[in-house]
């Protein structure tokens, strides 16, 4: 049986666990986080991945570090814990607000047993506020969809989306996907263009996998085909997550999503991003220049997984002559961006619009 969510604490044995994502949608198999390598090594080989679920899984991995503590200066130890879980993956903001934000609940006055306590405690309030925070980036924007359908009216409206920003990247309904679950349970016609999303192919694997379980209309198409279907009049929307959003608008997602941005842009196609605000980073403002961008294993490029008389298998699709990069993500600039979805409401993407919906940072600019 699947869990209805992607990280949780087993009512039985007390052990975290989560989806593993490496085997979607050909198996549907439970990885344990008993340790803190555990959990660095579920951020890092992405068996769980998405900004939201990587910052949730390294609140989690400091309770276990507290758990497994043995003995000498604790507040050391959990500090070494949070910098090792932080360079797992360093493009995603969410996973050092995480670590950081977990840290402060660390306290001397307290024995390590203590602490794990309050460790726990902070890692099932950041999920439930996740939970919430997509749940409502879900309502702001449904109404878009409305809008655009009330345009159409009542037509079937088309949304392209890149990369996995759903459930499987958060907890529970996701970041761009929480409108397009909100629409097709309103029951707005709409349709899902599905980036398959190379190197990992997590459009493909992932985001069609939980549309097809949802019952959502959607078609999985190369990542190439998006401008091709923007210049006939075939997309509506582009809608997509992010990984990590500059306090100017910048963003960056997915390897690939510039180049959506650019396509949607020549055809004046609103081209969103919704995101949770532990997504943003209120300390930087030029994200080509500012966002670490993660370089993967080159394997992930020379090779793909899939299924093979129905088990699962791994292809070299390379020469070894020839060799690989493998960049994780890029930065599509505010100027691309038509509006952020947040939780507290969509904005424009600048420091001026993000500080309308969250005057309460504007104490750190």
């Amino acid at each position: 049986m699947s869990h209805p969510h992607t990280i949780w604490i087993n009512e039985t044995t007390g052990i975290v666990e989560a989806t593993d994502q490496r085997w979607l949608p050909f198996r549907n198999d439970i990885f344990q986080i008993r340790t803190l390598d555990d959990a660095y090594f579920a951020i890092r080989e992405m068996v769980v991945r998405g900004a939201p679920l990587i910052g949730v899984t390294a609140a989690y991995g400091l309770y276990v570090a507290a758990c497994n503590f043995e003995e000498g200066d604790f507040s050391g130890y959990m500090s070494e814990a949070g910098e090792y879980l932080k360079i797992s993956r360093p493009t995603a903001v969410n996973l050092a607000f995480a670590v950081d934000e977990a840290l402060t609940h660390v306290c001397a006055e307290y024995s390590p047993e203590e602490n794990a306590e309050r460790l726990l405690a902070y890692a099932e309030s950041l999920k439930r506020r996740e939970i919430e925070y997509s749940t409502q980036i879900g309502c702001n924007g449904l109404e878009l969809i409305r809008g655009i359908s009330k345009k159409k009216g009542g037509s079937v409206v088309n949304i392209l989306t890149h990369c996995n920003a759903g459930r499987l990247a958060t907890i529970e309904l996701g970041t761009a996907t929480a409108p397009i679950y909100l629409a097709y349970e309103e029951n707005i016609p709409i349709h899902v263009w599905v980036d398959e999303t190379r190197p990992r192919n997590q459009g493909a694997r992932l985001t069609a996998f939980e549309l097809a379980e949802a019952g959502i209309p959607h078609t999985v198409v190369p990542d190439n085909v998006g401008g091709h279907l923007m210049q006939h009049g075939m997309v509506d929307l582009v809608l997509v997550g992010s990984d990590r959003t500059t306090l100017n608008g910048d963003v960056a997602n997915k390897i690939g999503t510039y180049l959506k941005a650019l396509a949607a842009a020549d055809n004046q196609i609103p081209f969103y991003v919704a995101l949770p605000s532990t997504s943003i980073d209120w300390e930087i403002s030029d994200g080509l220049t500012g966002i670490p961008i993660e370089q993967r294993d080159p394997r992930e490029v020379t090779h793909m997984v899939g299924l093979r008389k129905g088990q699962i298998a791994e292809v070299q699709i390379l020469s070894d002559l020839s060799p690989a990069a493998n960049y994780g993500f890029d930065v599509t600039p505010a100027r691309l961006v038509t509006g952020l979805i947040t939780e507290r409401g969509i904005c424009q993407a600048s420091k001026e619009g993000i500080l309308s919906l969250f005057p309460e940072k504007n104490i750190r600019t």
